[in-house]
């Protein structure tokens, strides 16, 4: 079937004969403990869409024989599953090139993780100065395109690395060119995060320099949604990130916080205490931080992969976090430089083997909950009535070969908001002489 393209969807679309419908439906707020495990599977499942949004789902005969699906453009899901969308909550997609010398001396065993840490971001911060924008943008774009590929269908989208004013606005310049993507991107101002070179020692001082000179523009302007803050060695101290968030929080912007990557610094208190959607990573995150976020609306973002490509030890404790009832949510973390990879796929197949999650607790971190942990649960996230048609079709039969076929990419069809932006073709094989 050929891709269906912006005039074909004036036509209602009807996604037939699925063997798992996975809807996402289930309580209004982010899901939690066993919540987690509801997946709202419909076997034989079918979704009608009309006018870029879900007009009904359920099973396949009901949905067939209602009057507005006489007419729709037909989707054979026989023997595949349909599921919403991923919803990758944390990506810096506007980053440096890979880093592959640092990368061969980690193989080597010859890593010094401080220096080689510290030596790839000052390069990061350097890249993101000095290459064109236009490079920056068509860098960005082909990412996008390996997204869709892999059944990304939002992505939040961090400032790069430029620190500076002329960085940072290259960065937000960037982001708000490929807001006319298909995807949706959700802009976050990662302000208070690494300490530009020539500020080292004065981080006091840049972020007094980040309060008074870019975050009332950016806000103005209403470049972004979220701010995001990251404390610890070669960041930000704990109160400078208590005044950057409570600056932006007055201004109207929502908080994100880069909480207890490295070691342990009281950022996960601090993201709870100031209300901020998601405290992401949590690496070294103790019982206190996970008691704290269990009983909060914070959002517990994590992101295997990054531990994974540079070969940390320590994952975030994803199995006491369900346990004690606290909302999580998976992301990659996207990075050139520290975890190139667009592929949710992967981050699943990561949460279940190394942080012991279940195939069905990190389906629902990645769609519904990372929805939660952008603020758009309301549009997407699951495939409910009302909401945008943004769905995935995949060639497996039962949701768990999603994590157990790590590192494939098991997407057929990719759809936003009805309209068809991936197709897997067939594979072209010569003839035999």
């Amino acid at each position: 079937m050929p891709l269906l393209g912006p005039c074909q969807v004036t036509k209602p679309v009807l996604i037939r004969g699925a063997r798992q419908l996975l809807t996402l439906h289930g309580p209004a707020g982010p899901r939690r403990g066993t919540a987690l495990h509801e997946l709202g599977i419909i076997e034989d499942g079918a979704v009608l869409i009309r006018d870029g949004c879900v007009y009904a789902v359920g099973q396949g005969r009901r949905i067939e024989n209602l009057a507005v699906a006489h007419d729709a453009v037909e989707i054979d899901a026989t023997r595949q599953i349909v599921l919403p969308g991923f919803v990758d909550s944390h990506t810096h997609l506007v980053s440096g090139q890979p880093r592959l010398a640092g990368f061969e001396a980690r193989i080597g065993n010859r890593d010094d993780h401080e220096t080689t840490r510290t030596d790839r971001l000052r390069a990061a911060t350097t890249d993101i100065r000095t290459t064109p924008s236009s490079t920056l943008e068509q860098r960005a774009r082909r990412l996008l395109d390996q997204f869709i590929r892999h059944g990304t269908t939002t992505l939040e989208v961090k400032t790069g690395h430029g620190l500076d004013h002329r960085g940072l606005m290259k960065s937000l310049r960037i982001i708000a060119k490929l807001g006319g993507s298909p995807l949706d991107l959700i802009p976050t101002y990662f302000g208070a995060g690494r300490v530009p070179p020539e500020y080292e020692g004065r981080e006091h001082e840049f972020i007094d320099w980040v309060l008074a000179e870019m975050m009332p523009r950016i806000a103005k302007r209403k470049l972004i949604r979220f701010v995001d803050a990251e404390c610890g060695p070669g960041a930000s101290r704990l109160e400078d990130a208590r005044r950057y968030l409570e600056a932006a929080r007055s201004l109207g912007l929502g908080l994100k916080v880069h909480a207890e990557p490295y070691a342990h610094t009281e950022a996960a208190r601090l993201a709870v205490e100031l209300a901020a959607i998601s405290a992401d990573h949590l690496e070294y995150a103790g019982p206190d931080d996970i008691d704290i976020l269990a009983q909060s609306n914070t959002i517990a973002t994590l992101l295997p992969g990054w531990v994974f490509h540079l070969g940390l030890k320590r994952c975030a404790p994803a199995r006491s976090l369900i346990d004690h009832g606290a909302a999580v949510a998976l992301a990659t973390g996207f990075n050139l430089s520290a975890s190139p990879t667009c592929n949710m796929q992967m981050i699943l197949a990561l949460a279940c083997s190394q942080m012991h999650m279940t195939p069905a607790e990190a389906i629902s971190a990645s769609t519904i909950n990372g929805a939660h942990a952008l603020g758009c649960a309301d549009r997407v996230g699951s495939i409910e009535a009302g909401k945008n048609a943004d769905l995935i079709l995949l060639d497996a039969t039962d949701y768990r070969e999603i994590p157990y076929h790590f590192g494939m990419n098991l997407v057929t069809m990719t759809m936003k908001r009805g309209v068809v932006l991936y197709q897997r073709g067939e594979v072209q094989c010569p003839n035999p002489s």
